[in-house]
């Protein structure tokens, strides 16, 4: 019975470590959650940074499925995970990308929002990533792309992993000029700085030690 409960994570004598059960709940509300702020956005025509903003132009530029793409793009961010973050992390972090890929493409089905402001959409779409983003990370995935590089960079030189993604993420958004309105670029950098600080003030190795 000790056994049982140690697995789910009920009663963890160990603080510094999860448990599977516990890693498999925290990747799956992760990962709901993150698709669900994708979904908001989604809804007002907005866009993010990272692979997903580059998901997001492909889709509303070529009609690409914003699914496959996002998938497809943080293919090439594995092999810097999994050099340097581990087996582990990279296993998690691909699980994520594919959970968060299909959910975002089936959210419509369970969840229709027919009108929402895209400020709105921007901050509440931000806070979603950021909070399905900080489960993930806590959990030791993430949802790769700028992701990886950012948690890598923290761990090995202590830049703020939220940081890291901001700055990359202003020149995916400035990409979006190219697709889409000045309004729409306006409301996704809103998007975008409420994720990343919310990522940046709350992501903390030294705050958060658990494995």
């Amino acid at each position: 019975m000790s056994q049982l409960t140690q697995l789910l994570g009920i009663w963890n004598t160990t603080p510094t470590r999860h448990t599977p059960v516990e890693d498999v709940q925290g990747i799956f509300s992760g990962s709901l959650i993150a698709a669900l702020g994708l979904y908001c956005l989604a809804s007002a025509g907005l866009l993010t940074g990272s692979t997903a903003g580059v998901a997001f132009l492909l889709h509303y530029a070529f009609g690409v499925n914003f699914g496959l793409a996002f998938f497809l793009l943080n293919l090439p961010f594995f092999y810097l995970s999994w050099k340097r973050l581990g087996v582990s992390f990279t296993i998690k972090t691909f699980i994520a990308i594919g959970l968060t890929s299909v959910l975002a493409d089936i959210q419509s089905r369970f969840l229709e929002i027919s009108s929402i402001h895209p400020a709105w959409a921007a901050l509440l779409g931000g806070l979603l990533l950021g909070f399905g983003l900080l489960a993930l990370y806590r959990h030791r995935a993430s949802l790769g792309g700028v992701g990886i590089l950012g948690i890598y960079l923290q761990d090995r030189f202590g830049i703020r992993a939220g940081l890291v993604q901001l700055v990359i993420d202003m020149g995916v958004l400035a990409a979006a000029f190219f697709v889409t309105t000045p309004p729409v670029v306006f409301y996704s950098v809103l998007g975008a700085v409420v994720l990343n600080l919310f990522v940046a003030i709350n992501h903390r190795a030294d705050r958060y030690i658990a494995l």
